[in-house]
């Protein structure tokens, strides 16, 4: 205990006298902005796929679109997160002779990765919609993608409520990676913390702490929006 009481001591002067808590904090800001970024980015680019892959395959339109977005989602599901993130910030970019921050880097690739996974997400939900739903939309004289919009997604969005918030927690953790491009996430903080003590245990089991706690509330946020839609759902 008293090994463990020294390495507390250090853990906690380098964190309060040494202002290790100044980089926790902006490893923590950046873990959450590019997790909310991230899962926002990929819920405008999930539905949009969704929403082409459910289109009748009437046209040759639709059909290209669906073939570019079969392809999009199989790219990214298909290689690790660290990878896309490396290929972008040290191939992609240099080629393109584009600069960005490893911060917005990985606003971006989450953004595009989380796509991929919401797309098969929501295009579940949307097919969980009943049929007579979009018939009663186009009935009315509503266009094929207001009935979406107004009518279909809303209620895909309250069935696919609990995946997407197991897609929030899933890049909640997968920020882990992103010091592989410069960004100063929570892992990078403790790591700083750890290097300057030369001792890791207490850093690596406070920042562990931190993704815990981080989950727990996201999962009670997401069990309070459920039973609010419950409650929205006897009402009506």
């Amino acid at each position: 205990m008293g090994n463990f009481g020294q390495k507390v001591d250090k853990f906690i002067e380098i964190f309060i006298a040494q202002n290790g808590y100044v980089k926790v904090v902006e490893g923590l800001k950046n873990t959450l902005l590019i997790a909310v970024m991230g899962l926002i980015i990929g819920i405008l680019i999930g539905t949009l796929i969704a929403t082409v892959r459910v289109i009748p395959k009437y046209k040759r339109l639709p059909k290209v679109l669906n073939g570019f977005c079969s392809f999009y989602v199989g790219l990214f599901r298909g290689t690790p997160m660290v990878v896309q993130l490396l290929v972008f910030y040290y191939v992609l970019l240099p080629i393109l002779g584009v600069h960005m921050t490893g911060v917005q880097v990985a606003v971006m690739v989450f953004g595009l990765n989380s796509g991929a996974y919401i797309s098969e997400i929501m295009r579940s939900g949307i097919q969980s919609v009943d049929p007579g739903q979009m018939e009663a939309g186009r009935a009315v004289g509503l266009s094929f993608g207001t009935t979406m919009i107004k009518i279909v997604i809303p209620q895909a969005v309250k069935n696919i409520l609990p995946t997407l918030g197991n897609e929030f927690i899933s890049l909640i953790k997968e920020t882990s990676v992103v010091s592989f491009v410069g960004a100063a996430d929570l892992y990078v903080a403790f790591n700083y913390i750890g290097s300057n003590s030369y001792e890791f245990m207490v850093p690596y089991l406070v920042m562990a702490l931190i993704y815990i706690v981080l989950v727990l509330i996201i999962s009670a946020g997401i069990k309070i929006m459920e039973r609010s839609l419950r409650r929205s759902d006897r009402r009506h």
